[in-house]
Order: structure tokens, then C-alpha cells, then sequence
């Protein structure tokens, strides 16, 4: 058992806390897009700001354990990993634009989906370019 924790010890609390992403995203796109009625790209785009600030703070602490000390070090880690949620964000701008927009899927089920192919993108962003040791 403690073979697997090792093995697994960054993808166990990564799950947890990109459940944790999904539902912020989700419940802050749901309030801007059906509480305040701003629409589907707005809604995303505030989600995603919102969701990318709480992962940030949740991956280098409790995730992938950021040793990163000193203002320079921090700045290149944020920018990093901003640049890398941009980059994925856009997957989750595309996905919402072509299925809700274009094809008019159901949004919250092309959120859940878009949140899903975004959080495996960024694992692999995070270890392997961000908080790499």
C-alpha cells in the first residue's frame, strides 16, 4: 500500500483538488451564465479566472509541494503555470464555443466534459514544465 501512495503521491491530492477546480469552475460558470444571465463565453472566461487562482494556490502547496522561495522564483512559477492554464483555457474556450455556441449541446454537461480533457492536460503541464524538481 504505501508503494502505490509513493508511486501515486502527486495524482492522489491532484484529483482531489482538480474535483475541487471542476466545481468551482462549474458553479462560478453556472452563476454567471444562469444567475447573472451574462452569457456563455463571459461566464467561461470568469470561471476560468477563478478556477486557475484557486488551483495555483491548492498545486503548489499541497500537490506538487512548490520549493519555489525569493519574489523571482514565485513570479516565474505563477507565470508558468498562468501560461499553461491560458493555454488549456483556450480547450475549454474552443470546446464551449463549437459544442454550446455553434452545435448547441448542453452547456453544463460541455463544461463538465471540457473540464475533464483540461485537468489532464494541465497534470501533465504541472509536473513536467511547472513544479518539476
Amino acid at each position: 500500500m504505501q508503494d502505490l501512495y509513493r508511486k501515486y503521491k502527486d495524482v492522489i491530492p491532484y484529483m482531489f483538488f482538480g474535483v475541487c477546480t471542476t466545481l468551482v469552475n462549474i458553479a462560478v460558470y453556472w452563476f454567471c451564465a444562469h444567475v447573472c444571465g451574462i452569457g456563455v463565453m463571459p461566464g467561461t472566461i470568469i470561471a476560468w479566472v477563478a478556477a486557475v487562482l484557486f488551483a495555483y494556490l491548492t498545486n503548489r502547496k499541497w500537490v506538487f509541494h512548490s520549493e519555489a522561495k525569493g519574489t523571482r522564483d514565485i513570479l516565474k512559477e505563477i507565470s508558468a503555470f498562468f501560461g499553461c492554464r491560458l493555454a488549456t483555457g483556450v480547450v475549454d474556450w474552443l470546446m464551449m464555443f463549437l459544442f454550446v455556441d455553434c452545435w448547441h449541446f448542453n452547456d453544463v454537461l460541455i463544461k463538465i466534459i471540457a473540464n475533464v480533457v483540461v485537468i489532464i492536460l494541465n497534470y501533465i503541464a504541472s509536473k513536467w514544465l511547472i513544479f518539476r524538481k
